[in-house]
């Protein structure tokens, strides 16, 4: 490839969208590229990371890239020295995410190798010991972070304070509370890491001595020896089902069918077995449903505690396919019986020392790999939507005080403006005069807010600069799924004559009706028996993957949320097709074949 005519542009040369000109006033400077760093950046190789960021950033919501990348980097650089890999160098343009992994220089690699060997050999061998450590410390950050307020300044302070010789007044506690929310979300966002990228570490450890034994097997065949997993990212699905089960079993499933939620409730409060059904749907929210809709990522992000309609929308789902005889659970005997035959099959094949090293490192990916999924609702999920719920406090409280004229104003702000803004909260407070914020921000808020959206109007561009000739880091494979042959779909050097070619993500093959998504919002539309087709899903999708009949996505690897849920779920998958959201329409009658990795329009 010449390296002087480059597959994709650089980022010097890519133009804003129209109405969005000044974007780079939204974001801080450490996450632009910069031109007097040109010559180092066009040498690098980066892709939009729209599976984890599938729209433009409000300035707030930077502060999760900064926590995530950073901490990501931290436990493969300084904490476990994984061999071939540091971090992940990160840039915004445009209000979209890029990566490129950053590589240990190959005659560095050596050296770090039993550093590694112990690190992580340590967790390993006391994974289950050091995990129900990290519960307790993630739960009760937490709970740290709920305990947190926001109260309005009074009139006064206190007279018990005055009397009291406190000698302070009530905007510390304001300051205090902001700083104390900030720290805890970045302890939680180094805890996220700390088993993370042991549980990729040790399933690709498996995957490679696999192949190494058998070069021609699928990775999908692969994956299936880890699969069946009892995951607690699963339990806010299988609990509203549990509550389906239970509303038909009590009778009170016709109650629940219509009205907004209040009402529905106080319908099933007045039948005979309406209390019992009521307790059960109170002890599932707390925790199962600090469940967002999204990823967790995003300020907009809604959680069913605080919208329970999202909940009460997929049970009504349900409970008709629950009351039909339908079976609404994941077919958890199946995966597991096909696994142990699978890996039979395969293990039969080696001798009697290779067995042994296929035994063990079998053993530690069965081990270890729950935590790939289940760490998303302890940090994503229910810690995050912690975090986001006290923010919206705070910008509301804000809001009042004459900051910005909607709720989610200080969203359009960076977090350390949101510490100057607070400034200026407690100094008017404090002097008796107008804050001057009042003057400045809501005409700043408006301008940000055109920009954003200005930013949301064009799709990203897919990567920058020229690939590599053969991708091999295996975390950009595995997650994202970024492959030669993927960037061969972006680019449209593939052939795609017979369809769209993906990975092969899940098995199976079916024909159906599609139906495009692009938001969570968007998710009831989806019909029993429809293909989702779609750029991207977050692991909260996973409730209509028990009505869907496949699942088609523009990103994302065998290791991508969508994989493996569909996995669990015994639907096929083909993910990382690059363009197929956009090539496919809804009501198009498709072929999605995960046997193989390949789409097909049928109509």
């Amino acid at each position: 490839m010449d390296a002087k005519t480059p597959l994709f542009p650089s980022a010097f040369d890519v133009k804003p969208p129209k109405g969005a000109e000044d974007w780079q006033s939204l974001y801080p400077y450490y996450t632009q590229f910069q031109p007097s760093r040109r010559a180092e950046d066009d040498q690098k190789f980066w892709f939009c990371n729209s599976q984890h960021w599938p729209t433009p950033l409000r300035p707030f919501d930077v502060i999760f890239l900064d926590f995530a990348i950073k901490c990501l980097g931290q436990y493969n650089s300084r904490h476990l020295l994984v061999p071939p890999a540091n971090g992940i160098d990160y840039r915004i343009l445009n209000g979209f995410v890029y990566f490129s992994p950053v590589a240990v220089a190959p005659q560095d690699i050596e050296a770090r190798i039993p550093h590694f060997l112990d690190r992580a050999g340590h967790y390993y061998g006391n994974w289950n010991e050091l995990l129900a450590n990290w519960k307790k410390k993630v739960r009760a950050a937490t709970a740290e972070l709920d305990a947190l307020s926001f109260k309005t300044l009074p009139d006064v302070v206190p007279l018990d304070w005055v009397k009291g010789g406190v000698g302070l007044d009530n905007t510390n506690a304001i300051f205090e509370a902001y700083d104390k929310a900030i720290e805890l979300s970045y302890k939680i966002w180094q805890y996220h890491f700390e088993f993370l990228n042991l549980g990729y570490a040790a399933y690709l450890d498996f995957f490679g001595f696999v192949k190494s034994q058998f070069p021609t097997i699928p990775d999908q065949a692969i994956a299936k020896m880890v699969q069946g997993v009892d995951s607690e990212l699963f339990r806010p699905d299988d609990e509203i089902k549990k509550l389906a089960r239970l509303a038909v079993e009590l009778g009170v499933d016709g109650a629940l069918m219509t009205g907004s939620v209040e009402e529905a409730l106080a319908a099933v409060g007045k039948l005979p077995g309406g209390a019992k059904w009521l307790a059960a749907w109170k002890e599932a929210q707390d925790p199962w449903f600090n469940f967002t809709s999204g990823n967790g990522f995003y300020s907009t992000d809604k959680y069913w505690i605080d919208h329970l309609d999202i909940p009460m929308g997929y049970l009504r789902d349900y409970i008709p396919r629950a009351k039909a005889g339908e079976r609404i659970e994941r077919p958890t005997e199946r995966l597991l019986a096909e696994r142990d035959r699978i890996t039979e099959e395969y293990r039969e094949m080696m001798d009697e020392e290779a067995q042994a090293v296929f035994d063990g490192k079998l053993g530690l990916s069965r081990t270890v790999f729950p935590y790939v999924e289940d760490h998303n609702f302890y940090i994503e999920h229910w810690a995050l939507g912690v975090f986001w719920r006290k923010m919206r406090e705070l910008s509301k409280m804000l809001s009042e005080a004459g900051f910005w004229p909607d709720e989610d104003g200080m969203f359009y702000l960076s977090r350390n403006e949101v510490r100057d803004v607070l400034w200026d909260y407690a100094a008017a407070w404090a002097i008796g005069t107008p804050n001057v914020g009042s003057a400045v921000w809501p005409a700043e808020v408006a301008r940000r807010r055109k920009l954003v959206a200005a930013l949301a109007s064009e799709p990203p561009i897919p990567a920058l600069n020229n690939p590599p000739e053969v991708i091999t880091e295996p975390f950009t494979i595995m997650l994202w799924g970024i492959t030669s042959e993927a960037i061969d779909r972006w680019t449209g050097s593939a052939d795609d004559s017979g369809g769209l070619k993906g990975m092969a993500a899940a098995p199976g093959a079916v024909e159906g009706i599609a139906r495009v998504l692009r938001s969570p919002d968007q998710l009831g539309e989806l019909k029993k028996g429809e293909i989702l087709v779609t750029p991207v899903t977050a692991p909260s999708w996973a409730p209509v993957f028990g009505k869907i009949a496949a699942a088609v996505t523009d990103i994302g690897g065998m290791m991508s949320h969508a994989a493996i849920v569909c996995r669990e779920y015994g639907l096929p998958a083909v993910t990382g097709t690059g363009t197929a959201s956009a090539k496919i329409k809804t009501g198009m009658r498709i072929r999605v074949d995960g046997n193989t990795g390949t789409v097909t329009i049928l109509d």
